[in-house]
């Protein structure tokens, strides 16, 4: 395995503007794979017919597997092939071929595992993206921060990422969404793994492409996921591979809120059908264990702000 960089491109009704970005794609990548996620427009075949590039090699799917499907064939034939570094780049040109050099920076410096690009960063750079993906990317965007883990990690449905080659080999990729939601469950694996992830601020181009995301149809379907993704990280993190303050924390925060909870409704509603009132000792039990409950819930979460991983994987993997 060396440092070459290798790109998946994954090919879904991106007919019209694949051939441009397979021009722009720059020397330093080795080679590119463009797989045709069983697309109505033959993306794959148009490639072939009308790309001379010696680097692009084009998969098949016969059956449509989603974004991440698709991305995973990529990612297993640079595997094959020995390649360092893998980037995923879309198909639909809205991302600059021209930033896969600062992308793969800091991975091949050591300085992380995964980059992802950040169309958060700059508030100029948010100018041209419509009102609702914006609003659609903020509200996932927190919900991403709390499912996987990398609280200073934003825009979670950029899919204009980096991976190293070895860090790539030990994730379970059978495991991965294979749909929208699969930069976000890379993202989850990553952290359970102790990966180190980097933002790489960047521009979305906006044309006047349709965007095969629809935000609203997916946020209920992507609530769920994160608060599955989330009860698992916190198990695994806290519980089997380890055992911290943060994890007396979290058992103690959630009993005493529950318990002063469900206590202070109890004896409410008793002194309510005895038309009296609770008596001083009783609301400041229920008080006291909600403050309590609530304030290691927050050191909690303080806690988990600190944990993200600092050291590479790479750097620990033989």
């Amino acid at each position: 395995m060396d440092n070459s960089i290798a790109v998946v491109v994954p090919c879904y009704r991106v007919k019209a503007r694949v051939l441009d970005l397979l021009a722009r794609i720059g020397p330093e990548v080795a080679r590119v794979y463009c797989i045709d996620d069983a697309c109505p427009e033959g993306s794959g075949s148009h490639i072939e017919q009308n790309c001379r590039d010696p680097r692009v090699k084009v998969l098949r799917h016969a059956e449509n597997q989603g974004v991440g499907g698709a991305v995973i064939t990529g990612y297993r034939e640079a595997l094959k092939d020995g390649a360092g570094i893998v980037v995923k780049l879309d198909g639909d040109g809205q991302m600059d071929p021209a930033l896969v050099a600062a992308l793969v920076r800091p991975i091949s410096a050591g300085q992380a595992d995964y980059t992802k690009g950040n169309r958060f960063y700059s508030l100029e750079n948010l100018q041209g993206m419509p009102g609702l993906r914006l609003f659609g990317n903020a509200v996932l965007s927190f919900m991403t921060k709390f499912s996987t883990g990398y609280w200073d990690v934003a825009d979670p449905t950029n899919g204009f990422t980096a991976v190293h080659a070895r860090v790539l080999k030990v994730l379970p990729l059978d495991k991965i969404a294979r749909r929208w939601f699969f930069e976000t469950d890379m993202m989850f694996r990553l952290n359970t793994l102790g990966a180190v992830v980097v933002d790489v601020p960047m521009q979305a181009a906006y044309s006047d492409e349709r965007s095969n995301l629809s935000i609203p149809r997916v946020l209920p379907e992507f609530l769920v996921r994160h608060l599955v993704n989330y009860a698992k990280r916190i198990f695994y993190n806290y519980f089997l591979r380890g055992f911290s303050i943060a994890s007396v924390e979290l058992v103690l925060g959630v009993v005493l809120t529950v318990f002063g909870i469900a206590f202070s409704v109890a004896k409410w509603s008793l002194a309510e059908s005895r038309g009296e009132f609770a008596s001083a000792g009783t609301v400041m039990i229920g008080g006291l264990s909600i403050i309590i409950g609530f304030q290691l819930l927050l050191s909690f979460l303080n806690e988990d702000m600190r944990a993200q991983p600092h050291v590479t994987l790479q750097s620990r993997l033989p």
